[in-house]
């Protein structure tokens, strides 16, 4: 009766989570298919650095991943959530302000605290995992991530009809939009009802937290990082530079923002099922598959630059990232204590966003000096790199079995 009653609070939490991802998590679509396309409308003759504003709103999840995680640890999850959805709207109007001024600078600081707002979005999973029992801990992550269909539609749609609302200022419209994105989502937050995971209750008895060495460590949690940055480091490189390469081959920015909104689909809609996936099939084997899925992006992008081409790399970018980031969010989830989550959870988010950051920023470079070849070709080798490491993984987790069977077999045969 008890698990039953924990799953059930365990899957409202998560529906809530879910359904304030959808609309305030809208705010990162927006961001990342129009940010390069702003910034290029904003910069002059030199176009380097126009992906630089969503490098800014990659920089803000980084540099809130650890305060978020202090922040919601000390007000709680309901009121430190609700928080978050404040620098969003605060992002929202610097975004407008900047385009309004012609500043690209004021607007890339405008994305930037965007992102800081987007860090206590992206504890939403976390936050569903740990109000979960152990078996219902992946599909937790699942729901929250499900959520991002609706975003997907949104967020996407939001420019479609907005950016040119308040003309002659190209784009100013969706980033307006944010703010009232931003109040939907803290009034659906407001409903959050959780329990005090660290306090007293059925986790007063958690074993107090380990040096956080001693939990980086682990070579599950070392591969779960490295997979982790791979797949999402390589999903906003590859997306950051889409737009920017459908537009320069003469497709419309409508097309280039349809192209992101299939793109975000394909991110989140798997959500649905991917739990069960990786609780059927283990999350090494899904794992696996999602990063085979991100070669297959890069095969489709170099085969052409038909819109369909385009169109089907991001789908596959997408699908790769969702089964790829689910199963090493689940993989570090287990490597850690209810005690230790923040401390954790803020260095993994922080080495993962600025990792995510630097990735925007190199796919502008990339894309300006060498085209949008270059920026598929890297694909391969950072994929090889967290195949490798998941595979040593696996080897060791083999090793281990095998030594503790054949320990067995000794302590029988030696016992008479």
């Amino acid at each position: 009766m008890t698990a039953t009653v924990d799953e059930r609070e365990a899957r409202r939490t998560a529906i809530i989570l879910a359904a304030s991802q959808a609309i305030v998590g809208s705010a990162a679509p927006i961001a990342i298919s129009i940010g390069g396309l702003a910034g290029h409308y904003l910069l002059g003759s030199d176009k380097s650095l126009a992906t630089l504003p969503i490098t800014g709103f990659s920089v803000g999840v980084a540099l809130g991943a650890i305060p978020s995680a202090a922040l919601i640890r000390v007000l709680g999850q309901r009121h430190g959530f609700m928080t978050g959805t404040g620098f969003t709207a605060l992002g929202g109007a610097t975004a407008t302000l900047g385009l309004f001024n012609g500043s690209f600078w004021l607007f890339a600081f405008g994305l930037t605290i965007i992102g800081l707002g987007n860090a206590f979005v992206q504890q939403f999973r976390f936050a569903a995992a740990d109000n979960a029992p152990p078996e219902f801990k992946a599909r937790a992550i699942s729901f929250v991530l499900a959520g991002g269909v609706i975003t997907a539609i949104v967020g996407p749609q939001i420019v479609i009809f907005t950016r040119e609302l308040l003309a002659p200022v190209m784009f100013a419209g969706s980033f307006a939009a944010i703010l009232g994105l931003a109040a939907v989502g803290a009034l659906i937050l407001s409903f959050l009802r959780v329990r005090d995971r660290d306090g007293a209750g059925d986790l007063a008895a958690d074993a107090p937290p380990r040096p956080l060495s001693t939990i980086v460590l682990q070579p599950r949690f070392t591969v779960g990082l490295l997979c982790a940055v791979g797949s999402y480091a390589l999903m906003s490189f590859v997306m950051t530079g889409a737009p920017l390469a459908m537009v320069g081959c003469g497709f419309s920015p409508d097309e280039a923002t349809l192209g992101i909104s299939w793109h975000v689909m394909a991110m989140f809609a798997p959500s649905f099922f991917t739990g069960r996936l990786i609780s059927r099939f283990g999350r090494e084997t899904i794992l696996t598959a999602g990063l085979l899925l991100l070669v297959g992006c890069a095969v489709v992008a170099l085969s052409g630059i038909a819109l369909w081409q385009f169109w089907t790399s991001l789908i596959l970018l997408g699908l790769g990232w969702n089964f790829s980031f689910i199963a090493a969010t689940a993989m570090v989830a287990d490597t850690y204590r209810p005690s230790e989550k923040g401390r954790v959870l803020g260095l993994h988010d922080g080495i993962l966003f600025g990792s995510v950051a630097l990735a925007s920023l190199s796919s502008g470079l990339v894309y300006n000096w060498w085209g949008w070849e270059m920026l598929n070709w890297i694909v391969f080798p950072v994929v090889g790199l967290c195949l490798l490491g998941l595979g040593g993984l696996v080897m060791l987790g083999r090793r281990s079995t095998a030594t503790a069977g054949l320990d067995d077999r000794q302590g029988v045969s030696d016992n008479p």
